[in-house]
């Protein structure tokens, strides 16, 4: 069965958008991107807020519009549009489970991102449009009890190469 999910899962400015990218350039026929930053931007500003230190603080209301989400998603790709999504899964591997059941039946992709605090934390700084302190802290606690079928590093390896790595699993 062909692989209708692409899940990119890494912490801010981990490199998952420039991976993205190169995904819609290398992968055979057109696929939906869609990112937590998609969402995000199209809520209310009061429903996710960031602490002094990165943190990201969830507002009343956003498992709610969270499942919608998901649930689009899921019935994008039943409806035979393969879809690209890049997420943060701050809950680790419970968030994993959770968007796998949102998945259920569908053939999809796991994939780590992974990149060195420190050079997260550059790009961050670099960006001018994330939270200072983001980066440092979701590079690990995200991948905490994550299942991959593939990781990628983007500490020292081009978006061009780790996209190149992803598709290499679709065959």
């Amino acid at each position: 069965m062909t692989v209708q999910v692409i899940v990119l899962n890494g912490g801010s400015s981990s490199g998952k958008s420039g991976i993205v990218r190169c995904l819609r350039h290398l992968l055979p026929g057109p696929w939906i991107n869609l990112g937590i930053d998609d969402l995000i931007e199209r809520l209310p500003p009061s429903m996710v807020t960031f602490g002094s230190q990165g943190e990201v603080i969830l507002g009343e209301g956003f498992d709610g519009m969270q499942h919608a989400w998901w649930v689009g998603v899921a019935a994008m790709a039943r409806a035979g549009a393969p879809v690209i999504v890049d997420d943060v899964f701050l809950g680790g591997g419970a968030s994993q489970e959770r968007v796998r059941r949102y998945l259920e039946g569908l053939r999809v992709l796991w994939v780590g991102v992974r990149c060195d605090p420190d050079i997260a934390t550059a790009r961050e700084i670099a960006r001018g449009d994330r939270v200072t302190g983001m980066a440092a802290s979701q590079a690990a606690v995200v991948h905490q009890g994550v299942a991959y079928d593939v990781e990628v590093d983007t500490s020292r390896t081009e978006s061009l190469d780790c996209a190149r790595a992803i598709v290499a699993q679709l065959s």
